[in-house]
């Protein structure tokens, strides 16, 4: 059998209907309980900060802009919005990552975000069990702490364990010179990929919760069992993170000192820091309602719902194809 024409979309047909249809069904979820869609650009004059996202620069011809950035998430310009009074709000964007293909990557992807102001991380999490569980038709979705999850497939506890220890468990996956340079969360990051990940949400989905406080990112902080954990979550199926949602930091002050934490963490493993979001951190200052918000895969969602397992099925023109 021949290969198909490179000018030929890559997705088929019948994934472009159910493409639609998950939209129309997002539409309809949100419509139903009053959450207003909001548009935010694609294009910014800032990138993040976070050590483990890295955006995408173009150069632009404005008045006072020359470099700009493709947005990662709408997340800063949505809280924006939460500021100056929007109530509930969503999104359905595109959004883009440097360095992101793979199977369940591509540098430019589909994002549902949403937030509710007076939602805790919990209340949240209810909402996109119903979103999720609802489009998918599944079970609803059992709940895993982070350090019992990391104790259960990676065997160390990830608030009492040495850097030592978990870097001798991180061998078992990469050469000790492949880690270099790779500091604890890093360590945390690569067996939670390669030990746990596997093993989640293969009879249901699972939510996990209580992450480690230094992988809050833009989440509150609290103390659980003696030890600061973020009010943070994400929600696995089959072994593929679908969301991940916080009970949102609203304190300007330590969302600056995060930032600056960011880009410390960048300058010491090599990445250039960023400029800090100075309209964002406008917002906070103005007052960032109590809330909660969530960013959801669309495409991902999409494979799970069509029992897939490459992204590429489910985009038109993959990147290697647009």
């Amino acid at each position: 059998m021949s290969e198909q024409p490179a000018w030929r979309p890559h997705a088929s047909l019948a994934v472009l209907k159910s493409r639609a249809q998950q939209l129309a069904f997002v539409r309809g979820f949100f419509a139903e309980r009053g959450v207003l869609e909001v548009e935010t650009p694609a294009l910014g004059r800032f990138g993040v900060t976070d050590p483990n996202l890295d955006p995408v620069a173009v150069t632009v011809s404005a008045p006072g802009v020359q470099v700009g950035w493709l947005q990662t998430s709408p997340e800063y310009h949505m809280k924006r919005l939460l500021a100056a009074g929007a109530g509930a709000i969503y999104q359905v964007s595109r959004v883009f990552r440097d360095g992101e293909r793979g199977r369940r990557h591509n540098p430019e992807f589909s994002m549902l975000e949403w937030y509710r102001p007076g939602f805790s991380d919990d209340e949240l999490m209810g909402e996109v069990a119903d979103l999720v569980c609802n489009w998918l038709q599944c079970e609803r979705p059992d709940t895993l702490s982070y350090r019992d999850a990391m104790i259960a497939w990676a065997h160390v506890d990830p608030f009492e364990a040495s850097d030592r220890t978990l870097r001798r468990r991180c061998e078992e996956w990469l050469e000790p010179e492949q880690l270099a340079g790779l500091g604890r969360d890093g360590c945390l990051d690569l067996l939670m990929s390669f030990a746990v990940e596997p093993n989640l949400g293969q009879e249901r989905p699972v939510f996990i919760t209580s992450y480690p406080a230094s992988q809050a990112s833009l989440a509150k902080v609290s103390v659980e069992s003696g030890v600061p954990v973020a009010h943070r979550f994400e929600l696995y199926l089959k072994g593929i993170e679908l969301c991940n949602g916080y009970w949102e930091l609203t304190n300007p002050e330590e969302q600056r000192q995060r930032f600056q934490a960011d880009n410390r963490i960048r300058r010491a493993s090599g990445k250039p820091e960023m400029a800090i979001d100075d309209a964002f951190l406008a917002a906070l200052d103005h007052g960032l309602p109590e809330c909660a918000g969530v960013a959801l895969g669309l495409d991902r969602l999409l494979m799970l719902k069509l029992g897939l397992t490459d992204i590429a099925e489910v985009l038109t023109f993959p990147l290697e194809e647009a």
